[in-house]
């Protein structure tokens, strides 16, 4: 079955940024395990996720500007109501998602003593040592990477559900080497 899909530059972000999410987040839940002896391992794997979280940030930013400037592909008229109303749920707390993760990340780590690293680069310190926002920063970041993680299984869960199960081409709009689902020009 033949469907709407989303454009090339939509296709790339989604992967791009699915992929480093995935990857954020298995490096953000080992690094925590790492102890803080011997100095500098822990704190190198650190300034690593910052590096990225602050690339993914970004990434993350360049699709939600390509997202208001771009319509989503409509869904095929056999998805149900609900089912229409879920997807919209689920990708809009995705994003905030996207949205929270950087920004809890990137402010906790502005009021600490410790400089924020970007791929070797100290950027210029802004906050100040504030233990109890720090606290509370992390605190966000930490529930936000469960609702986060609870979010992404149920969007594959749906996404194979749509591929395997309802056979329908939702899956097919997202996926560019799929038979069927060549996505429109940029």
């Amino acid at each position: 079955m033949q469907t709407s899909v989303y454009t090339r530059t939509a296709v790339v972000l989604h992967w791009l940024i699915g992929v480093a999410v995935l990857a954020q987040i298995t490096l953000g839940l080992w690094m925590i395990t790492i102890p803080k002896v011997p100095i500098g391992v822990r704190a190198g794997w650190f300034n690593v996720h910052k590096s990225i979280g602050i690339t993914l940030a970004v990434l993350i930013l360049v699709r939600i500007l390509w997202r208001l400037t771009h319509r989503a592909p409509p869904l095929p008229a056999t998805v149900p109501a609900w089912q229409r109303v879920a997807a919209k749920t689920s990708h809009v707390l995705l994003y905030v998602c996207m949205i929270v993760m950087p920004l809890s990340g990137y402010l906790g780590s502005s009021f600490t003593r410790y400089p924020i690293v970007y791929w070797g680069v100290r950027l210029p310190h802004w906050g100040w040592e504030a233990p109890a926002l720090k606290e509370l920063c992390s605190q966000v970041h930490f529930v936000t990477v469960i609702v986060f993680i609870t979010l992404i299984v149920i969007h594959v869960a749906a996404a194979l559900k749509h591929l395997l199960v309802n056979r329908d081409g939702v899956f097919q709009r997202m996926w560019r080497i799929w038979p069927g689902g060549s996505p429109a020009k940029s």
